[in-house]
């Protein structure tokens, strides 16, 4: 297992200091009123935000920290005004996210950017050492094999924040890495867990868009409808836990409950339990390897009654097997697949293409595709660009 492979384990902070990359977003807002919370042994450093001037300069007068950034420099000018009274700095721009990840005064890096632009923020925290906490799966899916490779040589933490992957960490407190036998991804199933496969040809926008569980972004609504985001899942996990993705399984488990498991060689099964809501990872976090009280509530198990489970259709959500072949084959293929799908899902939102297409275009770019292995970040970045256009071409001709 690849967590934690530097020193931060063992580490004492008098503060944790605290850069939110995309705190305007559900996760940063989040992640703000569990620090608040959590007291005096966290601060908040630095703040980004893409646009959302309004939300960034209230959370800066209200956490003062030391960075605000705002990556489309356009709303510099209107970001200075709103704060023109404080002590704060102004950054402006795609390269502040990397100036905020490569402060030394900042101790845990927590990542919530959507796409593969938090992905040089991302890597230039990891190359100096730092705590990352991980929400959204771009820097795993994407850069897994690299972003690995430069937590490893700087002494680094890698820290999952999404519901699944830290569920599967704490279980994994119950063993050692060599005696897992397998890890189990549970899935909501979203809307479509009990539609056949003849039926998802026809879904519309409205019913992809209506999650019987999370209140999420359209965007990951729709990865949810395709089960796209439980593909991107095994793949993190894949690198998140050094596993053979062999050993990676899914259940679809409506309740939400059971946030994943992990088998033991001994035939022991670790589950964690917590309910819908995104507090908990966040803190865990933030505060391994201890815990603390929170705003995060417990499940009353006596109200939940009872607890199911099915194997996915790998007919009806194609997204999974296309993953562990993804992740078999490494390199840039799971760039693609993360891009492709990206565009794809933009142009079914826009009404372009239907809810079906959106595999036949990831499927089409991994097919044509030339994938390398062993590549760089620039490289990794030109296949991302590449996969868009080509969703883009094929969206339009057809």
């Amino acid at each position: 297992m690849v967590l934690f492979a530097g020193a931060g384990t063992g580490v004492a902070y008098m503060v944790r200091r605290i850069a939110i990359l995309g705190s305007t977003g559900s996760i940063g807002t989040n992640a703000l009123r569990v620090i608040e919370a959590l007291g005096s042994g966290y601060s908040v450093f630095a703040l980004s935000a893409h646009s959302s001037v309004e939300l960034l300069a209230e959370q800066a007068r209200r956490f003062k920290p030391k960075y605000v950034a705002i990556t489309d420099a356009d709303n510099q000018k209107r970001l200075a005004e709103l704060l023109a009274d404080l002590d704060v700095e102004i950054l402006a721009g795609p390269e502040s996210l990397v100036a905020i990840g490569e402060l030394a005064e900042v101790d845990i890096v927590l990542t919530a950017v959507v796409g593969a632009a938090g992905l040089p923020a991302v890597l230039a925290a990891a190359r100096r050492g730092k705590r990352l906490a991980i929400a959204n799966k771009e820097p795993l899916v994407m850069a897994g094999e690299l972003l690995v490779k430069e937590a490893r040589a700087s002494g680094g933490e890698i820290l999952p924040v999404d519901s699944e992957h830290s569920a599967i960490f704490q279980a994994m407190q119950a063993g050692r890495p060599k005696e897992v036998a397998k890890i189990i991804l549970t899935a909501s199933g979203g809307p479509f867990r009990e539609v056949a496969i003849d039926d998802i040809r026809n879904v519309t926008l409205a019913q992809a868009l209506a999650h019987p569980v999370w209140d999420m972004g359209p965007k990951i609504t729709v990865d949810s409808a395709t089960m796209m985001n439980k593909a991107f899942e095994i793949i993190e996990a894949r690198w998140l836990f050094d596993v053979p993705v062999e050993k990676i399984e899914v259940l679809i488990h409506p309740e939400s409950i059971i946030h994943s498991l992990v088998e033991f060689v001994d035939a022991s099964l670790i589950a964690q339990l917590g309910r819908p809501d995104m507090c908990l990872p966040i803190q865990y976090a933030l505060t391994y390897p201890d815990r603390v009280a929170g705003i995060a509530r417990a499940p009353r198990l006596e109200e939940i009654g009872k607890l199911t489970f099915k194997r996915p259709n790998p007919e009806v959500f194609r997204a999974l097997p296309l993953a562990y072949e993804v992740a078999r084959v490494g390199g840039a293929a799971a760039v693609v697949f993360n891009a492709a799908n990206e565009a794809a899902v933009e142009e079914f939102l826009a009404g372009k293409i239907k809810f079906v297409n959106i595999l036949e275009l990831v499927e089409h770019c991994l097919n044509k595709h030339d994938v390398k292995t062993g590549v760089s970040l620039e490289e990794l970045l030109e296949a991302d660009a590449w996969a868009r256009r080509e969703v883009t071409s094929v969206a339009c001709s057809a």
